[in-house]
């Protein structure tokens, strides 16, 4: 069994994989990072939006191995010093979610866009975010979420 060696939310870990096993079951079923849902399985939805190596990735499509020496950063690890991460924050402020699984999918891949155009329109936040899939809402309150979130990041960067 191969053994890979990774950092995820600042913490490095050694672990004999199997070369078939996901990401998303290594943060998981083996790290505890349950904050990572398990959406598809297929990479359609986006539920499973990590940073590795501080670009997203679906971590059902990555496989554990393909990890090896990276910097994985969970939706539990954006929080600093007890305060979540303005993208979190703009998210429970704006109500940009019913259910919540695919939130931490969204709020990763939010990140990823706003660094990539730190002050979005409608339309880019909508056309980042089409890899990720919200089966409830009607993806208003997610977009203002994510320009708010946008907005307060560039008053304190992440």
């Amino acid at each position: 069994m191969p053994r890979i060696t990774v950092t995820v939310d600042g913490v490095g870990y050694e672990e004999d994989v199997e070369p078939r096993l996901l990401l998303v079951h290594l943060l998981r079923d083996r790290l505890g990072k349950t904050g990572t849902p398990v959406g598809c399985d297929t990479s359609n939805c986006g539920a499973c939006t990590v940073m590795l190596d501080g670009r997203t990735a679906k971590s059902c499509s990555v496989l554990a191995v393909q990890a090896d020496g990276g910097e994985i950063t969970t939706i539990e690890g954006l929080a600093a010093n007890g305060e979540m991460h303005p993208m979190q924050r703009a998210f429970h402020e704006e109500h940009a979610l019913q259910c919540g699984y695919c939130t931490p999918g969204m709020v990763m891949a939010a990140i990823d866009l706003v660094r990539e155009d730190p002050h979005p329109s409608e339309e880019a936040v909508r056309e980042g975010l089409e890899g990720n899939l919200c089966r409830c809402t009607g993806y208003c309150n997610i977009v203002r979420a994510v320009r708010r979130g946008a907005e307060d990041m560039a008053v304190r960067p992440s």
